[in-house]
């Protein structure tokens, strides 16, 4: 069964033949974030160790350097947490916005056009709503989700099992791969969500966007 394995202060193990591929992000005519686009395929095999601590020199491998500078990957995420528990609402006139700021990557999809909190806010206009919806499912942390009005339905997008390493950022996880925890607990599983891998992150092993700063 593909998964991925956080372990105590090292780094993750992929087993499973996921698909690993580096990623970057395309912008729009204004210089906001659209979405990631595959730049590079690594090579498929059944288990790979990916970099965790942010200093391995042959990234997004795992180099064993986290042991000589003695890297503290301790999970401050909370393994029982679920997502419709935490999540605020937006509502708008056809969609709604289910919103978990905590899980924020700090990727800057969200900011297209209005933002898709005003687009949502905005959704009986056809733009908008198309805006908001596109923006939300582009969301690669996860932290947004929109919502069908007449439904009630999560709109999700349509994502393979895999990973993208993204340039300058986290680890893409989609399509609903296990995380376990180095405690052996799982995380909830859910199609979209960001790994930390530059260590620095204060809700490991997910990205709080710490990366950029």
């Amino acid at each position: 069964m593909a998964k991925i394995k956080v372990t105590k202060n090292g780094p993750y193990l992929v087993s499973g033949s996921l698909p690993i591929n580096e990623e970057k992000i395309e912008y729009d005519d204004f210089g906001v974030p659209r979405k990631t686009v595959v730049t590079k395929k690594y090579p498929q095999s059944e288990s790979a160790a990916l970099c965790r601590c942010g200093h391995s020199q042959n990234k997004p491998f795992c180099d064993g350097t986290h042991a000589k500078i003695n890297f503290d990957g301790t999970e401050t995420a909370d393994v029982d947490e679920k997502y419709e528990n935490e999540a605020e609402i937006i509502n708008g006139p056809d969609l709604d916005l289910k919103d978990v700021p905590h899980l924020c990557a700090g990727l800057g999809f969200c900011h297209r056009g209005e933002g898709t909190w005003t687009s949502t806010e905005n959704s009986d206009d056809p733009e908008s709503k198309k805006v908001a919806v596109e923006s939300a499912c582009a969301c690669a942390a996860g932290r947004l989700t929109a919502v069908d009005k007449k439904t009630g339905k999560n709109i999700e997008p349509k994502l393979e099992p895999s990973i993208g390493v993204l340039e300058n950022g986290p680890l893409l996880v989609k399509g609903g791969i296990p995380v376990e925890s180095a405690g052996g607990k799982t995380y909830e599983v859910r199609n979209r969500c960001t790994l930390c891998r530059c260590g620095e992150s204060e809700n490991k092993p997910f990205c709080d966007g710490s990366h950029q700063y």
